[in-house]
């Protein structure tokens, strides 16, 4: 167990250190030292300081860097970025820094912000925040996110990527007067703080500013170019750090750095050990295996399991776009139930664990770990956390060299400069029961789970590896305290697709259209109720254009005449809507009592499978009209079940013509298309999921696997049942479907640039009962919650490939009945329904012995003069046949079917 010492934070521990030597014989800068007479020199504490100063050693390390720009790197012990450390021990470091600003701010620390450097401090710049308690937190970034302007913006000269932005989502967060806390990990020459200041004192001058880091390394000439410019600014800068010294280096540093890195990467290449040197996933793991951890630990690769959170709805994964006191009281209260989650899936076995960070994604991990290290103690399980990075360090598997091993992998989040290579330094061969790789949803790519992405690279080292995905805050998607586009969610935890299993199943790249389809995206906003359609507002946003005022509206049997003649297409005009008699409004409600805890349980199985694996933060989008009402329950499901308020719209697709192409623009613009969801209330015969994934291969980003309550038809692999049965809003048109019509699609009303139309029918409102529908239904959730979570764990170990089982039958049907046309033949109880409402119907096959499933088919069937016939061997309840050689005389004077000439 950790002690605390006189710095503030728990004794350090030296890991892979031979047994018996002191970390004064061993240090892990004796390597370079030693080749290249790099010192580290401890500096005096300045005369008013009250605080002793750690050794160096205690806080360095030495290695020697990739980069043409610099030959070394200070490799620090307690940053947790390139040495896994105890989670204790780094976020005491940067919380201890910030309670020294406190005292040193005063009063003054109420009005300060504080601003952390990506990649390497976005973690310690946090931690500083926690220190000061009431300052809000931003930290800069190399990931540009559309949408959000720039506030600001740097370069660090010596980094192998330079570029640093400032993105705050609320725009005055830099604009005080109040001081700027500036926090790094290190100072070597200060010119990366200079240009920092420069820049926003050019824009919003302030009186004070305040550099924090782990370590001051400056040279007495930086110290007064320091003080030198701010006299020139006429402002205060301050500085604290845990220690002070210099780093004195030869002036052929560059040069013999530079050879000795080709000089022992060639070495490396000569032995056979391939380009990534101790990386066992590049090369023979007898001959590239880590100190002191033999060929044992590139055995069998382990087993990659996702794990779900209960991330807070609305709450900021990091300070890449400002994180507030607010915040971090929300992130506090959260985070023992967050750890719970990663140490129920842990198990007991894992003794020793890593929490591997991403990048700049380093506050969320840290505080996890924290969490996990805490709630584990007792049983004496050990936690370090560490993160990737970008930065390319040599490796040498030496005691006194910082980086030991190296895992090389390709960048997974899209970056801004291109594909590239990314590290794990100190991962391999150090003797890990489990890791848990930590990324935001953005990172959640096929590169992540590809044959060589990091995920296969950490599955050799350790007995286990488990997947846990962070939202990645949109700014301005949501306001303060509700769900964003990647609001985590909760989701048992289950197999990843082996790495070798190909990344299909894992897609989620970022959100862009394919080159043929760039446009600018239309900025009109959705729909919502009261003014269209009678959902609340914040059930549904329609992504629709309002044709109320057009008249749509043809006779069924004109409007079917004229389809089957090729003269129009059934989204051209409108059917007159149906309007239920007393009897069938009757038989609607009591199907719909007998029927709305079946719902629910489906409701409920389709969310939750969709939490646990489409996305951790998913948005969803329902084809509009039939899923909508399902839609509005899923969303209903995760806000009762897990406190989230998920985004939903609804959106045409239209048979033949394919998907919104402006509404799939306008999503892209707003979330990411990899969390978009698509939502459907049932499939028949399959035709809309063929239409859909159709449309869809024409964009990058979006996934065309469409979601259903009802999957009868075996179309699809999400799903709340595969039972064909009454879905009570099947029975009735716009009067369950919050007055909407189907959507319209025809060249004179919709243009390049809008989205398909749709009618909100308010005079139909004395019969509406859309909300008191989803109400019936949300009010069973808590008494299926049992049964949803088994019905969850039992699909989510199932075998749920589709069949297409529908699909065959339909052929079959088509051909035995001489039809000779499968787009006839409509499948399925919410399909028959269809038909008996808004089509020209034959005839209605049931399978024999459906008793009150049908109910309201016969009922319809007897109204529209129609013959149910009961048949065996259907894989369906019942099937709808629309009259297949119709025309306006193949119906009697009151508009009911006769026999098929």
């Amino acid at each position: 167990m950790s002690r605390p010492s006189h710095t503030g934070f728990p004794e350090l521990s030296e890991p892979a250190i031979e047994k018996g030597k002191t970390i004064e014989e061993v240090w892990s800068g004796t390597w370079v030292a030693d080749r290249l007479g790099v010192r580290l020199e401890q500096a005096a504490a300045p005369a008013r300081s009250a605080v002793a100063q750690p050794p160096l050693r205690e806080l360095l390390g030495l290695a020697l860097r990739r980069n043409p720009k610099r030959a070394h790197l200070l490799v620090s012990r307690i940053l947790g970025k390139h040495v896994p450390q105890s989670p204790a021990t780094v976020h005491a470091a940067g919380r201890g820094l910030g309670e020294r600003v406190a005292d040193l701010l005063g009063e003054e620390a109420a009005d300060a912000v504080v601003l952390g450097y990506a990649e390497t401090a976005t973690g310690l710049g946090h931690s500083v925040a926690d220190g000061l308690r009431v300052a809000p937190y931003l930290h800069s970034t190399r990931r540009p996110v559309p949408g959000v302007e720039p506030a600001g913006g740097f370069e660090e000269a010596h980094s192998h990527a330079t570029s640093h932005l400032l993105l705050p989502e609320d725009p005055k967060l830099l604009t005080g007067s109040g001081p700027l806390v500036l926090v790094d990990d290190e100072f070597s020459t200060g010119n990366t703080v200079l240009n920092t200041i420069r820049d926003l004192h050019a824009r919003h001058p302030r009186p004070r500013y305040v550099v924090v880091a782990l370590v001051d390394m400056r040279s007495p000439a930086d110290r007064e170019r320091l003080d030198a410019f701010a006299a020139e600014l006429g402002a205060r800068i301050d500085l604290v750090a845990l220690a002070r010294g210099t780093v004195s280096l030869p002036e052929d540093i560059l040069a013999k750095g530079q050879a000795l890195v080709e000089e022992y990467e060639s070495g490396v290449a000569r032995a056979g050990r391939g380009p990534a040197e101790s990386d066992p996933a590049a090369s023979d793991p007898a001959a590239s295996d880590p100190v002191g951890s033999g060929p044992a630990s590139c055995g069998p690769a382990a087993s990659v399991r996702r794990v779900g959170l209960d991330w807070p709805a609305g709450l900021p994964d990091g300070g890449r776009h400002g994180f507030t006191p607010a915040h971090r009281a929300r992130l506090e209260a959260a985070l023992p139930v967050l750890a719970a989650r990663i140490d129920a899936e842990l198990g007991v076995g894992p003794r020793r664990v890593l929490v591997l960070g991403n990048e700049e994604l380093m506050y969320a991990p840290l505080r996890l770990a924290r969490a996990l290290e805490e709630s584990g103690a007792s049983a004496g399980r050990e936690v370090r956390f560490s993160t990737t990075t970008r930065s390319p360090v040599l490796a040498v598997d030496d005691p006194g060299y910082a980086i030991r091993t190296r895992l090389a992998f390709p960048a997974h989040d899209d970056p801004a400069d291109g594909p590239g290579e990314r590290y794990a330094y100190n991962v391999a061969g150090a003797g890990f029961d489990a890791v848990v790789a930590v990324v935001d949803s953005r990172a959640d790519t096929d590169a992540l789970h590809a044959p060589d992405g990091l995920l296969a690279r950490l599955a050799p080292h350790t007995g286990q590896v488990l997947l846990v995905v962070v939202p990645s805050y949109v700014p301005g998607s949501a306001a303060p305290g509700s769900a964003v586009p990647g609001s985590a969610v909760p989701s048992p935890g289950q197999p990843l697709p082996s790495a070798d299993a190909g990344s299909s199943a894992r897609a989620r790249p970022a959100g862009r259209f394919a080159p043929s389809d760039r446009q600018e995206p239309i900025m009109t906003e959705p729909l919502r109720g009261p003014a269209f359609s009678s959902y609340p507002p914040e059930d549904v946003g329609w992504l629709l254009q309002d044709l109320s005022d057009v008249e749509l509206e043809a006779p069924t049997e004109e409007r079917e005449e004229a389809i089957q003649a090729g003269g129009a297409h059934y989204a051209e005009s409108l059917p007159v809507e149906y309007q239920p008699s007393p009897e069938y409004q009757r038989l609607y409600q009591s199907a719909l009592d007998a029927s709305a805890a079946r719902i629910a349980r489906a409701v409920g199985t389709v969310t939750e499978t969709v939490l646990a694996e489409r996305s951790p933060s998913p948005v969803l989008v329902s084809l509009a009209r039939a899923g909508t009402p399902v839609g509005v329950l899923m969303r209903r499901w995760a806000q009762a079940r897990h406190g989230l308020d998920l985004p939903h719209y609804a959106v045409s697709i239209v048979r033949g013509r394919g998907i919104d192409a402006n509404a799939l623009r306008w999503l892209a613009a707003h979330h990411d298309p990899a969390d978009v969801v698509f939502v459907d209330g049932w499939t028949g015969k399959g035709a809309i999921t063929r239409e859909l994934r159709d449309a869809l291969a024409e964009f990058d980003g979006f996934d065309p696997e469409i979601v259903v309550l009802a999957d009868p038809g075996s179309c699809v692999s999400t799903y709340g049942t595969r039972d064909d049965f009454l879905i009570p809003s099947a029975c009735l048109n716009s009067t369950v479907s919050g007055l909407v019509s189907r959507t319209v699609l025809r060249s004179d009303l919709v243009g390049p640039a809008d989205f398909h139309g749709a009618k909100f029918y308010r005079e139909l409102a004395g019969a509406d009962v859309s909300v008191a529908f989803v109400d019936a239904v949300a009010a069973r959730f808590e008494e299926v919650a049992e049964a949803v979570d088994a019905d969850v764990k039992e699909l989510l170990a199932a075998d749920r490939t589709p069949t297409w089982e529908g699909w065959a039958a339909v052929e079959r049907i088509s051909e035995e009945y001489a039809i000779h046309d499968v787009n006839l033949v409509k499948p399925g109880v919410g399909e028959t329904t269809r038909v008996l409402l808004r089509r020209v119907p034959w005839k209605i096959l049931a399978r024999r012995g459906v008793g009150a499933d049908l109910d309201h088919v016969r009922l319809l069937a007897r109204q529209r003069g129609v013959p149910v016939e009961e048949v065996d061997g259907l894989p369906y309840t019942c099937v709808g046949l629309i009259h297949p050689r119709f025309t306006r005389g193949a119906t009697g004077a009151d508009g009911k079917a006769v026999a098929s000439k």
